[in-house]
């Protein structure tokens, strides 16, 4: 690992943490979290597998 990729996974995990105080000052509820998170991960999964399909 050289000191670029080095300097962009801490830049990516400090978008996350970001990202993360963004989402949690709408003070949404776990379990809607958790739901969205599930739904979304679908979605990518069903894309994934049809892409994986078609080639």
């Amino acid at each position: 690992m050289n000191d670029a990729s080095l300097v962009s996974i801490i830049a990516l995990l400090g978008w996350l943490v970001l990202a993360l105080g963004a989402y949690r000052s709408h003070q949404i509820s776990a379990s809607k979290t958790i739901r969205t998170i599930l739904i979304w991960g679908c979605i990518f999964l069903g894309v994934a597998l049809v892409f994986t399909a078609i080639m």
